[in-house]
């Protein structure tokens, strides 16, 4: 059977605009990573988000264009372990560990740990994904790392803005991280983001809530995001007590 762009089977090359768009993912977190390190949180925090821009549209752009690959797929995986992996744990090294210190030894050692824990988790996260072939693809097993990265990201940023960072901020900074990390690797069943027909119509309602949280969002970013994020991320865990305990009230 001929094959069409001159006989090679379509998904084994390397096609520009989807990897263009994971290298914007790549860097994204790659500046982020260096913004934390130059102790400019606000720009690491908006670089994740960017990086999560990028990362949504290179599987949709692959899937419009009919250019995904099994390379695009691998590549992908590495970018999103930089952007969201290794890129929010540095964040929160940079911004977190580097000052509890000053409170003891043993609170820099802990949060030394929770910062590689998150980043463990997140490279534990994307391997199961790919390992594992999702039987239903409208949700996912465990936090999204994207998901887990903004959690984070969007409180540092929220919290360098507003606040000190005191003890305090710290380990609730630290408890942020950690609880991101072992969302994400944990098995309740989060709703895909993703899942939106490319090629059907969405509804009134649907796309005027879209535009309601962009304004939430425009009024104060690092807090609505910050908000967002983390009520998306409790929300699994939430249904699955409240149906536990319901099962016992009825018992």
């Amino acid at each position: 059977m001929n094959q069409p762009n001159g006989g090679r089977p379509r998904g084994r090359g390397i096609y520009l605009l989807p990897n263009l768009m994971t290298t914007g993912c790549l860097f994204a977190g790659f500046y982020a990573i260096v913004a934390a390190i130059d102790g400019n949180f606000e720009r690491a925090g908006i670089a994740v988000f960017v990086a999560m821009l990028f990362d949504g549209l290179d599987g949709r752009i692959a899937r419009w264009t009919g250019t995904e690959s099994e390379f695009g797929k691998q590549y992908d995986s590495l970018a999103d372990m930089v952007a969201f992996g290794v890129a929010p744990a540095i964040v929160t090294y940079q911004w977190g560990v580097v000052r509890i210190a000053e409170y003891g030894d043993t609170w820099r050692r802990f949060a030394w740990v929770v910062a590689f824990f998150y980043a463990a988790a997140a490279a534990l996260r994307l391997a199961r994904f790919n390992a594992r072939a999702a039987a239903d693809k409208r949700y996912f097993e465990g936090l999204p790392s994207p998901s887990a990265a903004a959690t984070v990201a969007a409180f540092i940023w929220l919290w360098s803005q507003w606040y000190q960072p005191g003890l305090t901020g710290l380990i609730v900074a630290v408890t942020v991280t950690g609880l991101a990390g072992a969302l994400m690797i944990s098995s309740f069943s989060y709703p895909s983001l993703k899942q939106v027909d490319d090629d059907r119509r969405i509804r009134f309602l649907n796309l005027a809530t879209m535009l309601l949280a962009f304004v939430f969002i425009a009024i104060d970013p690092p807090t609505m995001l910050f908000a967002m994020f983390a009520t998306y991320a409790l929300s699994a865990p939430a249904l699955w007590l409240w149906r536990r305990v319901l099962r016992r009230t009825r018992s």
